[in-house]
């Protein structure tokens, strides 16, 4: 049966659906030999013979699920022109080919889910499912009022104004804080340039929730497989609102209560001052 290329793409855990528009449009896909630019062309994979930069592709019937506890220092690609770190190069033992779900910028650490169905990566980055992703964010300096006001009600960036944030204190010390906050957009960089633009001096942003989802005490570097109740909470997730889910084998996975919550993140804040 034919289906859309890019379509095809995703489910073979090449790259997600839009992407994979891009790859098209870039002459990076053939079909049969004959290079395809069209967005709206078909292929059967059963079938045709569909390549990818010449390497063909190969559709896995195995769904794979992954949390990744990204460090600082890697790029949230499958491959660097300038030669930089990867992310698949701390998943080399998975035999599947994934795809990032979304983006951490390079010295961003934290929560980065991994997949290769296309489908379910989709629904999450989908932005009418407002799936809320929180991050711990230290910066120098003091964090006032205004700022805090100004981060919660939405600040005018180069691409418009971000939707309101929730902002919480974490931890103040002589010359740094350490808050958390919670967006549910997709913005490039977004975090970063919500600091920049309040002129928040940022050391250290990790992200530490998707949705319902918890990185929990998971080491840098290190991954776990979701189980079959966090794919399918994240999927028909709509802003992470409902009970966070931890995984019941991930080690020492981090309390669901708030008061639990910030003071696990007290401790994380302490431990990195």
């Amino acid at each position: 049966m034919q289906e859309r290329l890019q379509k095809i793409l995703s489910r073979a855990g090449v790259t997600s659906r839009r992407s994979a528009e891009t790859m098209i449009t870039d002459g990076r896909i053939s079909v049969n030999g004959q290079i395809v630019t069209e967005l709206g062309t078909k292929a059967d994979p059963d079938n045709d013979l569909i390549k990818v930069d010449g390497k063909p592709v190969v559709i896995s019937k195995k769904r794979v699920y992954l949390l990744l506890n990204k460090p600082a220092g890697y790029v949230t690609t499958l491959a660097d022109p300038g030669g930089r770190p990867v992310i698949t190069e701390l998943i080399k033992d998975i035999p599947e080919r994934l795809f990032p779900v979304g983006r951490l910028d390079f010295n961003t650490e934290g929560l980065l889910l991994l997949t290769n169905d296309g489908d379910w990566a989709n629904r999450l980055a989908h932005p009418s499912h407002e799936v809320e992703k929180e991050y711990l964010v230290k910066i120098r300096g003091s964090l006032g009022a205004d700022r805090i006001a100004q981060l919660t009600n939405g600040i005018k960036l180069d691409d418009g104004w971000t939707a309101p944030a929730k902002v919480q204190i974490i931890r103040v010390l002589e010359k740094n804080v350490w808050f958390t906050i919670t967006i549910h957009e997709g913005r490039y960089r977004q975090v970063r340039r919500m600091c920049e633009a309040l002129e928040l001096p940022l050391v250290k942003l990790k992200r530490v929730r998707y949705g319902n989802i918890l990185l929990g005490e998971l080491k840098s570097g290190e991954y776990r497989l979701l189980d079959p109740a966090e794919v399918k909470v994240l999927a028909g997730s709509g802003g992470g609102q409902g009970k966070t889910v931890t995984n019941k084998n991930a080690k020492n996975p981090e309390p669901a209560g708030r008061s639990d919550r910030k003071k696990s993140l007290q401790r994380k804040a302490l431990h990195d001052k």
